[in-house]
């Protein structure tokens, strides 16, 4: 018996969230190619089975539990690093289009690869700052959901994500210990970047129990013209 599709199959659908082999087969292309280019890039501490498992693939899934996801189309993953959480939700909800922000180009190398390898559509991984990105018409004010995994505090991240979402779109932040301080604190950024506090749920890993913290966010207006600053201001600078 496999105990990790097991626990993992088992609180997935607890949440409706039900996998077909084909979408299991993916998860395990996905933990494979992870495994082989972590031998030769830094792209995670973690590699063993079950805990990529839980602490990638469920904790990236986690953010359907808070989001209708049936109810987004296009979504903006900022940071991405190993694909998280973008990717494990693009497996479990193939209609997503989704557009992957990473400044590291060994990264991209990487995600592309994957992408490839997973055989997904509509999928995009772009090399370059956030605060570049954001401010191509493409990307800026286009989307229906950003997120960013345990990226940088809420001040900075709004900055980086929010001039990607859509009026009335939401971004999730996804954080470890909870945030209420970072949320005080990022008052004036939700003023001045069209942000409205909405939410925060908390939960725990279901095996290891870390606790994780999911911070929504509604855009309310089209972002100023200022933002975001220049490429390096945000996190040198945070809007206090």
């Amino acid at each position: 018996m496999d105990n990790t599709k097991q626990w993992f199959d088992a609180k997935l659908e607890e949440r409706g969230v039900k996998l077909s082999p084909q979408q299991w087969h993916q998860l395990e292309i996905y933990y494979e190619t992870l495994v082989e280019w972590n031998s030769v890039m830094n792209l995670t501490g973690i590699t063993e089975r079950d805990a990529v498992f839980e602490k990638h693939f469920y904790d990236s899934i986690t953010l359907s539990f808070f989001i209708d996801l049936q109810k987004i189309e296009r979504i903006a993953d900022i940071g991405s690093g190993a694909g998280f959480p973008s990717l494990p939700l693009k497996i479990c909800f193939p209609h997503l289009k989704v557009v992957i922000v990473d400044s590291l180009n060994k990264r991209i190398k990487f995600l592309t690869e994957l992408v490839n390898r997973l055989q997904l559509h509509d999928v995009q991984c772009i090399h370059g700052r956030a605060e570049d990105i954001a401010r191509r018409s493409e990307h800026r004010d286009q989307y229906d959901l950003a997120t960013a995994r345990a990226v940088a505090r809420l001040n900075v991240l709004n900055e980086f994500c929010l001039p990607f979402v859509k009026q009335g779109g939401l971004f999730a932040a996804m954080k470890g210990a909870q945030s209420d301080e970072e949320i005080r604190e990022a008052t004036f950024s939700f003023k001045e970047l069209k942000g409205n506090f909405v939410h925060q749920h908390a939960m725990q890993l279901p095996n290891e129990g870390s606790e994780r913290h999911i911070v929504i966010i509604q855009k309310t207006a089209p972002t100023p013209k200022k933002y975001p600053r220049k490429a390096g201001t945000p996190l040198k600078q945070p809007l206090v």
